[in-house]
């Protein structure tokens, strides 16, 4: 297996899973123009209920629609987070009453159990493991903008497994916010994918 840097895409049967297509050739190209990984910048994309879940060090999984899992699917996700894998979950529709907000956090508690996925403070670990971030998770132009539940969400939520985060929740749409092309973040007087590099860097080290 290849010891490069891969981002995976999680595809579930319900729901919307192939979303903010750009988001992840420009978070793999951040983290070569960032960091020392060795980056593959081709995405990963696998059935969670695939095997291959358990070589992948960082999952990516999002949409707008109804999260459902299938029994397969269930276990593959908790055994995978278990045993020290990493998802980011990120709501497309920047909505805690959305569809994919409240299925997903259903998912969460079936699987969990209800009192697992907790707010997780702004001075955590997270937020400075690779660039600062001193107010906690950064807002995006989404919120600002008024669309979905009209909130700025200040916060993250997690599942953490023996101290470490396994489940990385937001409500802020950062697929959306990073689903540009990669030559364009010229543009952008601060690059807003740096958060995503902090997430990546946090899944691999910690």
């Amino acid at each position: 297996m290849s010891s490069k840097f891969f981002f995976t895409r999680l595809q579930y049967e319900s729901g919307d899973w192939d979303v903010d297509q750009r988001m992840p050739s420009n978070l793999l190209n951040s983290l070569v123009e960032y960091t020392t990984l060795e980056v593959d910048i081709q995405e990963n994309i696998i059935p969670l209920s695939s095997d291959e879940l358990f070589k992948c060090p960082f999952c990516y999984i999002s949409g707008h629609k109804l999260v459902q899992f299938t029994k397969k699917e269930r276990e593959n996700f908790e055994k995978y987070i278990r045993n020290g894998g990493f998802v980011f979950a990120d709501d497309c529709n920047h909505d805690i009453d959305g569809l994919f907000a409240k299925s997903f956090e259903r998912q969460m508690e079936d699987i969990f159990g209800p009192q697992e996925l907790i707010k997780i403070s702004n001075d955590h670990e997270l937020y400075n493991i690779f660039f600062e971030f001193e107010d906690g998770p950064p807002t995006t132009s989404q919120e600002l903008n008024g669309w979905g539940d009209d909130l700025v969400h200040e916060y993250l939520k997690a599942i953490e497994i023996n101290g470490r985060i396994g489940v990385l929740y937001s409500n802020k749409d950062y697929g959306c916010e990073w689903d540009y092309d990669f030559r364009n973040k010229r543009w952008y007087k601060i690059d807003n994918t740096r958060f995503g590099v902090n997430i990546v860097m946090y899944a691999l080290t910690s």
